[in-house]
Parts: structure tokens; sequence; C-alpha cells
């Protein structure tokens, strides 16, 4: 019996819009025939078929509420269309179940358009591939390790490195950034990014849902469908609303004895624009983000958002783009042993300034070492030789004399940071490194505050001189420097027990403890898989002109989750109120159960359009 139901109902939601319109033509053949030729037989088969047509799947998803201990919006209706049919109100119950089909209809297609992003996603993902002797493959084929060859022209179908081959590779469906990026042996490549010109052979890293495409794609959908605290408040509004909305009915028929005005209760009581209104908003903010390649991840998310007031940013790699290059260089008689010595200790790190040491050496003899630490906060110590900042020299007791204190000092006030090394036990090379600010930061800040951020904060391992350096040009409040990863997360902690609301940016690796206790964590980083994992938002572009957008459409979303359920609850008020008040005659009887479901159903538009105007929203 469930299997058959279960069938039925499946048939019913295939053909929900064929239903919807033959509902539309026979209610119009019921008025032709009682208006255009007077015959009320077609007026009364036409409006009853029409009621039995819209009340069937209503019926279905009332029982099927009530067995799971339920009482929902479609038992209201269910109830009201059996009550309009037992006392011969055809035209109210066939126009009651049309307008309630039809209801039902514009929040599909409009979930439908407002999940647009997502469907445009799983469009980009790659269905095939190239193996490397140029056979066709279905994707679901592709087994890590694997060698694939990508054509002009042609999608990327894989997370992977290039063995072979060059070109140049568009990555809009992974950053949003357009602009073409030259790709040579060794560079990484990302499934659904497109190659423009060349040709290349790559080796599968990653396949599937594992890739940095698949989980954006994961991670839009499950935010779409975590429900907002608006939401949330909805439906335990709901719970107790619709027990409510039956009980003043049955209070009204025994008072009144009047079963039509109970039965119109019942239907202008249903909440269809609060329970529409705000899932409208949250999808339709969360797709526009992901359309501009800010991924939040859940109406919650979106909702903390809004309430940041103050931002803490980390230096390097996110108020900066990274891209270090030495600048200066401060050498005290060290040999080219020992500067072979510091490419090889440094080659071994990805550390901005460690890879900024070993381009600016160029070509070296590698060296082997015995040992090799990473000091937390401090630098590398390769046997006895030492690599990183002031504190480190200290803690080994590394003498700086008066004339190389003087250098450090001008190199940090020009804003670059310093890199010492020191071997045999004295200082020996200063490393100037500068790091070019992300261009449109200051402006950015500028609009983050216009927005309503209160107080901005740079956390930071560099030098205080060189992180006060910066914060000057970008115009942020405060700055906290030579922080160790564990040191910025009790920042963090001790700010929002302070009762700030926190937002953390950093680049989703070393910051992973910070962005993980603010109460929204940001990553920059272009797609990269800890970003995706352990922050809150995702900045795909690495731009701040993203953050800026996130952070006015986070407001934007709430705002709107506000507006609609204020639209419906103040409908379903005027119209109740309008209902029992007009029955008093304390006021004129302007409401009736065909006005009130017109001006109900009218309600549910409104919220959907304001709901949509999400989808074009964009920070100017």
């Amino acid at each position: 019996m469930a299997k058959i139901t279960l069938n039925f109902q499946k048939r019913l939601q295939q053909h929900s819009n064929h239903l919807v319109i033959l509902s539309a033509i026979l209610i119009v053949l019921g008025y032709l025939g009682k208006y255009g030729v007077n015959q009320i037989w077609i007026w009364n088969s036409t409006m009853i078929i029409a009621s039995i047509i819209g009340f069937i799947p209503v019926a279905i998803h009332a029982y099927q509420a009530i067995k799971v201990k339920q009482i929902s919006i479609d038992l209201l209706v269910s109830i009201a269309v059996i009550g309009a049919l037992f006392i011969g109100e055809y035209e109210e119950s066939a126009i009651v179940t049309f307008l309630f089909a039809f209801g039902g209809f514009l929040e599909k297609k409009t979930l439908e358009k407002t999940r647009s992003s997502i469907k445009e996603l799983t469009n980009m993902a790659p269905s095939t591939a190239l193996s490397a002797d140029g056979e066709e493959i279905d994707i679901d084929e592709v087994e890590i390790g694997d060698k694939l060859l990508v054509k002009t022209g042609r999608q990327v179908p894989v997370d992977g490195h290039i063995y072979q081959g060059s070109g140049y590779v568009n990555e809009a469906s992974i950053t949003g950034e357009s602009r073409e990026i030259r790709k040579e042996t060794g560079a990484k490549v990302f499934a659904g990014s497109i190659l423009e010109n060349g040709t290349i052979y790559v080796e599968a890293e990653k396949v599937g849902e594992d890739t940095t495409f698949g989980k954006i794609i994961e991670l839009v959908e499950e935010a779409q469908d975590t429900k907002s605290p608006a939401e949330k408040f909805i439906d335990r509004f709901a719970k107790y609303y619709t027990p409510a909305v039956l009980v003043i009915a049955a209070i009204a028929w025994v008072f009144s004895h009047n079963l039509e005005l109970a039965i119109t209760i019942l239907v202008l009581g249903c909440p269809g624009a609060l329970v529409i209104g705000a899932p409208v908003s949250n999808v339709a903010g969360i797709g526009n983000g992901a359309k501009r390649g800010v991924l939040i991840k859940g109406g919650d998310v979106m909702n903390t958002f809004s309430h940041i007031d103050t931002l803490l940013f980390d230096k390097t790699g996110t108020l900066t783009k990274g891209n270090t290059e030495v600048v200066v260089v401060k050498n005290y008689g060290a040999s080219k042993e020992l500067i072979d010595a510091v490419a090889s200790a440094e080659n071994e790190s990805d550390h901005p300034l460690a890879t900024a040491v070993v381009r600016m050496i160029g070509k070296f003899n590698p060296i082997k070492f015995e040992k090799t630490d990473v000091v937390k906060g401090q630098g590398i110590i390769a046997d006895d030789l030492l690599i990183g900042n002031e504190k480190m020299m200290v803690v080994n007791h590394i003498t700086i004399s008066p004339e190389q204190k003087q250098d450090i000092t001008e190199i940090t006030d020009s804003g670059a940071s310093v890199v010492l090394v020191a071997a045999d036990n004295r200082l020996q090379l200063i490393y100037g490194i500068a790091d070019e600010i992300r261009s449109g930061v200051k402006e950015a800040l500028e609009e983050l505050r216009h927005e309503g951020i209160s107080r901005m904060i740079m956390l930071t391992g560099d030098n205080e001189t060189t992180a006060k350096a910066v914060a000057a040009q970008l115009g942020i409040d405060e700055v906290r420097a030579n922080l160790m990863p564990e040191e910025k997360a009790e920042v963090v902690k001790s700010l929002k027990n302070s009762g700030k609301k926190i937002a953390f940016i950093g680049d989703g690796v070393n910051d992973s403890p910070s962005l993980a206790l603010a109460n929204i964590g940001i990553a920059m980083g272009s797609g990269t898989d800890t970003a995706i994992e352990t922050s809150d938002i995702v900045l795909m572009k690495s731009s701040f002109d993203e953050l800026v957008h996130a952070y006015g459409l986070s407001k934007r979303t709430v705002a709107n989750m506000t507006q609609n359920i204020m639209i419906a609850i103040v409908v379903v008020l005027f119209l109740l109120a309008g209902l029992i008040l007009g029955g008093t005659g304390l006021v004129p009887s302007f409401v009736n159960m065909g006005t009130g479901m017109f001006v109900h159903e009218a309600s549910i538009l409104i919220v959907i359009v304001n709901g949509m105007r999400l989808i074009r929203y964009r920070e100017k």
C-alpha cells in the first residue's frame, strides 16, 4: 500500500504543472458555464473536479505529515477544502486548491531559479577525459595516478600536475577570475578549468568529488540546504502556529455556528509566505555569492557574518600578495658555500620569505644537512646554520653589532621584512624582503568601515616595524606583531571573550587555529583544500572586493529574510483580523475566502520577488 501511494505521489509530482493548468482551465470553463451559457451543472461539475484535482496532492502531504506526528499547513488546507465541499462552496474549494497549487508551483520555480548557481557549476563539471594516448574515456573511469591528455579548448578533468607540455589555463570555474594563467611542467591544474591554448599532459592526483571543483559544488549544495536562524525560527513557529489556527477555527464555529467562517479562518491562516520567504532569501544570497567567487557555508554563517564588528587580518598572503622579493642584501663576509647552504635549507620550505631568498640566490650547489629543525615563529636551524628572525638570534645568543642593528632598523622602517643568517656563532647575512600589498585593499577596508566594521587588527608573525608600516598604508587600527600561530589564536579567544564579534581572515593553512576559533573564519587562497575545509567563508580569488561583497551580501540577505517574515505575518494578521471583525460588524466585511486567498497568494508572490532581488545584488 505504501509503495502504491509513493508511486502515485511520484506521478503527481511529475505532472504537477499539468495539474495546475488543468485546474485553471476547469475553473475558467466553470465561469463560462455559469455566466456565459447559464448552465449551473457545468459550474458545479467543473468546480468539484478542479477541487478534487487540487485536493489530492495536498491531502497526501497532510497524511504523510500526520504519520510522523506533525501538524502541517497542508492539513489546514485539507480540512478547509473538505468543509467547503461539504457546505456546497464549490467555487471556494476550487479556487483555494488552485491557488495553493499555484503557490507551490511558484515556490518550486523560484528555488530552481535561486539554485541556478549550483546548476551552472554542475554543468561545468567535466564528464569525459582523454587518456595520454588520446582515447576518450568516462570521467568515472579515471583513477589517481592516471596519465591524461588535455588539448586546446578542453576542460582539465582532474586535479593534478603537468608532467609534460605547457599552455594558458582559464580557472574561472575555480576562482571566478577569467584571466588566463600560463602553466608549465610541474604546475598544478584543477578540474573544471579550461585549457585556452596549448597541449598538456596531466597526472591525476584527485578525481571526482575529491577535486577542488567537486568540493566547491558540494559546499554550495550543503550551504543552500543549511537553514538560517530565521528558518529555524519559522520551523518552531509553525509547530505551534498550525494547531493554534485549528483551535481558533473550532472556537469560531462553536460560538458563531458559522461553518463557512471557521473554514475561511483555516484557509486564510495558512502562512504560505512565511514558509517560503526565508528559504528564498537564504538560497538566493548563497547562490549570489557562489557566482561571484564567494563560498558561504550556510544560513548560520550568513547571519553571524552580518553581525561582525571586528576584523582580524593575517599579513603575508592576506593583506599582501605573498609575492615576496628580496630588495636588500647585507653581506658581512658570507662565503659562496654559506650562500649555497642558505639556499639548500630555504629550498625545503614553502614560506614566502624562504622562496624569495631561493629565487634571489638562483643556481646553487645543493648541500645535505644531518639535521634540520623548523622552529615555530622563529625560522630554520640546519646543523649549525641559523636562518630566521631576531628572536632566533637572541635565543641562540648570536651577537648583533650596532652597525647590523642600524641596517636592520633601516630595512624594517622601509616596510620590508628581514631574514637573518648566522653561522659560526655570528650574523653573516641580512636579507630585506618586501611583499606587495594587494591592489584595492585600502579602498575595500574603507568600504567595510562604511558597512559597519568598527575595528581592524593585524595579527602577524612579522616584526612590529614592518607590520606597522603596512598597517599605516592601509589605515588598520591596531597591530600585534611577532606572534606565533598559537598566540594569534589567544588574541582571537581574548577578543571573543570581551564580547566582540570576530572575523579572522587568513590563508587557511598556518592560521587554521584562529580561523576555527573566530566567530567567522575567512580563507584567502584560491580554493585550496585547507581553505575550503577549515573556514566558514572562502574568497576564491583572494580578493578584498569579494570580502566587501560578502559582508554587504550577508547584511542584505538577513535584512531580506526579516522583511519577508514581517510581510508574511502582517498579511495573515490583517486577513484574520479583517475576517473576524467583519463578522462582528465593527468594520466593513471586506475579507472572505476568495479575496483573502487572493491576498494570501499575492503575499507569496511579493516575498518571492523580494527574495529574488538578492540574485542580482552587487556591491557598488
